[in-house]
């Protein structure tokens, strides 16, 4: 039986085939690591909660996509139904870096007027020697996006917890500043059987200030 959970938020994982979407996930899910793996094939699902501040739960419903073209029309169903998206690119790959742009198009495309919240992943950064895309490059392809820039390793299990942590907690700041709620018909966030009454980090701050118990 589930633990007991404020909010489930729906994420995807976007990029081409081969930058390491099931990998990032088996590590985050399993802290398992494994150099075999097979293609996705449409998507799969993967699950896990995090504790994103004292008494809030936060449970994750993860969508990892297939990036071959083929299966593409399997895959857009799920970006309308996803509040928080991954877009994976491999270090050592410079195309899949170049196809950043084109998954990030497509999915805000197919979610209009709604939006999602992003986090660029550039993956296998144990690769260094490998490396074709430098940290300044996709800095500043998150900048011009506006969002976040994380290297991870599923290999070596660097970063890749903080990456899932921050995107959590982004859209969970959003929630509270009211730029994101749950909506009748959409499965990006679902309200669990406890789920919290949320303010704006200022207000919070002060009804704790004003509690007298």
């Amino acid at each position: 039986m589930d633990t007991l959970w404020q909010y489930q938020f729906r994420i995807i994982l976007l990029g081409d085939s081969t930058v390491g979407k099931s990998s990032l996930l088996k590590r985050f899910t399993d802290g398992v690591y494994s150099d075999a793996a097979d293609p996705t094939v449409g998507v799969d699902f993967y699950a896990r909660s995090l504790d994103i501040e004292p008494g809030v739960k936060i449970k994750l419903q993860l969508w990892d996509t297939a990036g071959q073209e083929r299966f593409r029309s399997i895959t857009t169903s799920y970006y309308r139904n996803s509040v928080g998206g991954l877009l994976v690119f491999d270090l050592t790959n410079r195309k899949t870096f170049d196809h950043v742009r084109e998954w990030h198009r497509e999915v805000s495309e197919h979610i209009l007027p709604h939006h999602m919240v992003y986090i660029l992943i550039g993956h296998k950064s144990d690769l260094s020697r490998d490396r074709k895309v430098t940290r300044d490059e996709a800095e500043q392809l998150a900048a011009e996006l506006g969002i976040r820039y994380v290297e991870t390793s599923a290999k070596c299990n660097s970063n890749v917890e903080r990456a899932f942590q921050l995107l959590t907690r982004d859209i969970y700041e959003l929630m509270k500043m009211g730029e994101i709620s749950t909506r009748d018909g959409w499965d990006g966030v679902k309200s669990g059987l406890t789920a919290k009454v949320l303010y704006p980090a200022e207000e919070e701050a002060e009804r704790e200030k004003s509690c007298t118990c």
